[in-house]
């Protein structure tokens, strides 16, 4: 049939498609489990850019204590694969989501960012009437200034005024110094997050002051752990992207290994200095970090229209011919990953899994 022809050659599968090296990102999955292992800190990675419920298992399997994801869809993906332990890090609003929330917290553990108190109550009220407990983290704002309350009195206050609400369970904090991914000094970078992270610090000295328990504070990402955990004030890290490691995630310090690769022809030869690809921005997008082409060493510029990709060298090559194929490297996996219907799973360039991406457009 046509999955086993797949199987027994790669070339049979049409482009632009994306893969990952399976080696890599085991290895990737590895070495972030044991680095949070060693500092005795759980580890739920955040599978927003991932998508694909077998990953995640992956990770799971390795060690991770849940998941977090973006989006209550996501979640709903995620339990209907069989996790039972997901973190919703970010607001659910409105009655349809309560509801679901609500269904879902039926099935598994479920804990869900909070940063405003009549949502709460309101979530509170139909956990209630649906005879279920939803946990809650109090998202604190420690300086990338989207969402949160406002780290202190503020975040006290805050709590004081929802543990006790029937029907949900305060668990504790998060937060995301997320501000500080992009910054290339490293100085700057670890002076910023240390800003960040003291203003937690205090508010979670305010709160034990107060007899308040945390048993869980949450937080920082692929970007920052190496420089957060080092703080000793999260006991939950929700680094996922590392877990496939880009372009993107390289240039913000990221040590694991690029695993995530969209494989595209050459469609056209216009001249010596220019190479047009059948992966464009549909499937390859080049905002965040530009793909990166391998193993094109005179390489000057890459960019992208709807369904081309372009490719500028310095010199002329008359090797690269119509037909051949080219490995882009991945500017940016959550801009990326949700692109396509299917992922395929390479081991030594042979065709080992085919994951559906199941959170493709899941952003309710």
């Amino acid at each position: 049939n046509y999955l086993t022809s797949m199987l027994q050659n790669i070339e049979n599968v049409d482009t632009p498609f994306l893969w990952v090296d399976l080696d890599r990102m085991e290895e990737n999955i590895a070495s972030l489990s044991a680095y949070f292992r060693e500092r005795k800190l759980n580890w739920r990675p955040h599978t927003k850019g991932i998508k694909i419920p077998e990953i995640s298992k992956m990770a799971l399997e390795a060690g991770a204590s849940g998941i977090t994801c973006a989006k209550l869809s996501e979640a709903e993906i995620m339990a209907e694969s069989g996790i039972g332990n997901i973190l919703i890090a970010n607001q659910v609003v409105g009655t349809s989501k309560l509801e679901r929330l609500c269904k879902l917290a039926e099935i598994i553990q479920v804990i869900v960012a909070v940063d405003d108190y009549g949502i709460a109550v309101q979530m509170a009220k139909a956990a209630k009437q649906n005879n279920v407990s939803i946990g809650v983290l109090v998202e604190v704002n420690v300086g990338m200034d989207r969402a949160g309350v406002e780290p202190g009195f503020k975040t006290l206050d805050f709590c004081k005024r929802i543990i006790g609400l029937e029907g949900l369970n305060f668990e504790g904090l998060m937060a995301w110094e997320g501000h500080a991914v992009g910054i290339t000094n490293f100085v700057e970078k670890k002076e910023t997050i240390a800003e960040s992270l003291r203003s937690l610090i205090d508010t979670v000295n305010m709160l034990e002051k107060e007899k308040i328990q945390l048993n869980i504070i949450s937080g920082a990402g692929s970007a920052t752990y190496k420089i957060s955990t080092d703080f000793y004030i999260y006991n939950e890290i929700q680094a996922g992207g590392a877990i496939f490691t880009d372009q993107a995630y390289k240039s913000w310090g990221a040590e694991t290994q690029p695993s995530l690769f969209v494989r595209s022809s050459i469609t056209s030869r216009p001249t010596g200095k220019r190479v047009i690809t059948d992966a464009g921005f549909k499937s390859l997008p080049c905002w965040i970090a530009k793909p990166l082409p391998l193993n094109l060493n005179q390489l000057e510029n890459v960019s992208m229209n709807s369904e081309h990709g372009i490719l500028t060298l310095k010199e002329d090559n008359d090797i690269l011919m119509v037909g051949d194929k080219i490995d882009y490297q991945v500017g940016y996996g959550d801009a990326t990953v949700f692109l396509h219907d299917t992922i395929y799973g390479l081991r030594n360039q042979k065709l080992e899994k085919v994951w559906k991406i199941q959170g493709r457009g899941k952003t309710a």
